[in-house]
C-alpha cells in the first residue's frame, strides 16, 4: 500500500508541475509575463464597513489559471484566509494564497483535515501535501522570473539543508511545516528519494 501511495503521489507530483507551470506559460501569452502580473495576496477585499467579501486569491485565480486548467471545480476555503481550493481530475486539489501553493495529491486528504492548521501542517506536510512557492518578482528568490516551483526560500543550495532545517526541512520534527521534501522530491527527478525521512 505504501508503494502505491508512493507512486500516486510521485505520478501527481509531476503532472501538477508540469500542468500549472503551461497554464501559466499560456496566460504569459494573454496577460503579458508573470513578474508584471497583479499580486497574488491571502485574505479578503473588504465593503466600506470593513467587512470581508470577496476572496483576493479567488480575483487573481479567475484571472490567471482559471482559463487554462482542467478542474472539476473550485471554492474558497472561508476558514483560511480566503484560500482557493481547486480539485482536478485525477482526484488532487491546490490550494492558493500569497504565494504559497499548497498541493494535495489526494484532495481526500485535504477534506479529512480539521483542527489547529499549524498542528495539521506538522503532521501532514511532506506526505500528504507538498509545498511549492509563485514569487516570479522577487529578485532575491528562487522563483525570479519562473513559474511555481519547490518551495526553496532561504535555501543554501545543499541537499543537507533541506534534510535539516529546524524550521521547514524535511524531517519529522520541524517548528513550521517541511516545505523543503518538495524540492527534495524534485531533485530525485519526482520521485520520491529511497532514504526519505518520512513515511507514507
Amino acid at each position: 500500500m505504501a508503494n502505491h501511495r508512493k507512486q500516486v503521489v510521485e505520478t501527481r507530483l509531476a503532472k501538477f508541475y508540469s500542468t500549472i507551470n503551461q497554464a501559466i506559460k499560456t496566460a504569459e501569452a494573454d496577460y503579458g509575463d508573470a513578474n508584471q502580473w497583479d499580486r497574488l495576496e491571502y485574505g479578503f477585499n473588504e465593503d466600506e464597513d470593513g467587512n470581508p467579501t470577496t476572496s483576493k486569491a479567488l480575483a487573481w485565480f479567475e484571472k490567471y489559471l482559471k482559463p487554462y486548467l482542467k478542474y472539476t471545480k473550485y471554492e474558497v476555503d472561508n476558514n483560511s484566509e480566503g484560500q482557493v481550493a481547486t480539485y482536478f481530475p485525477d482526484g488532487s486539489l491546490m490550494l492558493i494564497s500569497a504565494n504559497s501553493i499548497i498541493f494535495y495529491p489526494s484532495a481526500k486528504d485535504y477534506e479529512l483535515l480539521d483542527g489547529d492548521i499549524v498542528v495539521r501542517r506538522k503532521s501532514v506536510s511532506g506526505t500528504k501535501y507538498f509545498t511549492f512557492f509563485f514569487a516570479p518578482n522577487c529578485k532575491s528568490c528562487h522563483t525570479f522570473e519562473k513559474g511555481i516551483e519547490p518551495y526553496m526560500y532561504g535555501w543554501d543550495g545543499t541537499k543537507e539543508m533541506l534534510l535539516t532545517n529546524n524550521s521547514i526541512g524535511c524531517k519529522k520534527e520541524v517548528s513550521n511545516e517541511r516545505a523543503y521534501c518538495t524540492a527534495l522530491i524534485q531533485m530525485n527527478g519526482w520521485k520520491i528519494p529511497k532514504d526519505y525521512p518520512l513515511r507514507f
